[in-house]
């Protein structure tokens, strides 16, 4: 486990949902060049495809790891697009920005869709979501948000993943911000797809998305793809068959992924980084409340991921100014993508610690008085 104390960087904290601020020895793991088809490389591959499965409570023949160069949302895009049936319909379910976004997507490759809508800061009716699959049968697959982004309220998806096994449909789990932070056991909750990202709670950088895919219900979608190159089919049948990707793969990505990997069993896996965000959010939450402020969504709902504040009813009170005065003293937090109200989102995750989050809270304070502003 790195020592803290010597991880001495000019750069700012990231109080962010990803990009995050990294560890030095993933960023060092990048500090060399391997070609796309060297054995090691392949090697490296391979095992991380393997570990991603573990950390699912899974195995490969019972499910498969797709890597995808790209964004979460290029994983996201790859999961629409090849895995609807060419005739099928997908049930969205919407509580935040993210939700929506499937949509859009939906959208832009004419694929038919219906959404269950909630708002922002309450989960998704269970009842609603059984009645649904009921009544429209051309419904063939299902998708939710895990962790919302938008917020960082907690959706129950394994409450959600029986109504739709019991249903007999496809069921897809956008996990982008919860994935290596917040336990998964992709057969318990019935998962058919499960998307996250290297720059996430794994703690590595920007370059890919991954995929965990039920293996049976991947060799069922050859043919579905409306893109050539987020063909998660043809994605995996590639990787299976030789190692290797298709396209160009993020090289310098995959060997800090490797490392941030390493870093995360070092830490006692996802039980072991949960305690530490946990306890970052606790100091957190603790902190913003002394000084005034109030979170959106209610405690219950609330992970520990990222948090929604609502902007302070103070006439003095100006996001932008807030904003770029904590950006000045190097801690960057992060705007609001609620459609409601007025938020700014603070985030728990990256390589942050318990001290890292008391530095802020005494920034906080200070600006607030920079500003002339006593909640």
């Amino acid at each position: 486990m790195e020592n803290k104390l010597l991880n001495i960087s000019k750069d700012k904290t990231l109080f962010t949902p990803g990009p995050l601020t990294t560890s030095r020895t993933i960023k060092q793991a990048m500090l060399r060049d391997l070609g796309s088809r060297d054995k090691e490389f392949i090697g490296i591959i391979t095992e991380i495809r393997n570990n991603l499965l573990a950390l699912c409570n899974t195995k490969k023949g019972k499910y498969e790891t797709i890597l995808m160069q790209g964004s979460g949302t290029f994983g996201v895009e790859s999961v629409i697009s090849s895995t609807v049936p060419p005739e099928g319909k997908i049930l969205i379910i919407i509580n935040g920005a993210y939700g929506h976004r499937m949509v859009k997507i939906a959208n832009y490759y004419k694929i038919k869709y219906l959404t269950l809508e909630y708002p922002e800061n309450s989960i998704p009716n269970l009842k609603e979501i059984k009645k649904i699959l009921i009544q429209d049968k051309e419904i063939t697959n299902v998708a939710v948000v895990h962790c919302e982004t938008t917020t960082g309220i907690i959706n129950p998806i394994k409450e959600i993943g029986a109504i739709v096994k019991n249903a007999k449909r496809k069921y897809f789990v956008d996990a982008m911000s919860s994935f290596g932070a917040v336990p998964i056991d992709v057969e318990k909750c019935s998962i058919d797809y499960i998307v996250s990202s290297s720059n996430k709670c794994i703690e590595g950088v920007p370059g890919f998305s991954f995929i965990i895919a039920k293996t049976t219900s991947i060799k069922e979608i050859k043919g579905y793809s409306r893109s050539l190159s987020l063909d998660l089919y043809e994605q995996w049948f590639g990787l299976d068959t030789n190692g290797q990707f298709r396209f160009t793969p993020p090289t310098h990505s995959l060997m800090a992924f490797k490392q941030a990997l390493q870093e995360l069993k070092e830490e006692g896996s996802i039980v072991g980084r949960a305690k530490r965000y946990k306890k970052n959010y606790d100091v957190l939450i603790s902190g913003m409340r002394k000084l005034g402020f109030k979170e959106y969504v209610p405690t219950k709902l609330q992970g520990y991921i990222i948090t929604s504040f609502l902007y302070p009813k103070h006439p003095k009170f100006s996001f932008e100014k807030f904003y770029s005065l904590l950006n000045g003293k190097n801690q960057v937090i992060y705007p609001g993508k609620l459609s409601q109200v007025d938020c700014f989102r603070i985030g728990n995750i990256g390589r942050i610690f318990e001290e890292d989050v008391r530095i802020l809270l005494l920034v906080i304070e200070e600006t607030l008085k920079e500003m002339g502003i006593k909640l």
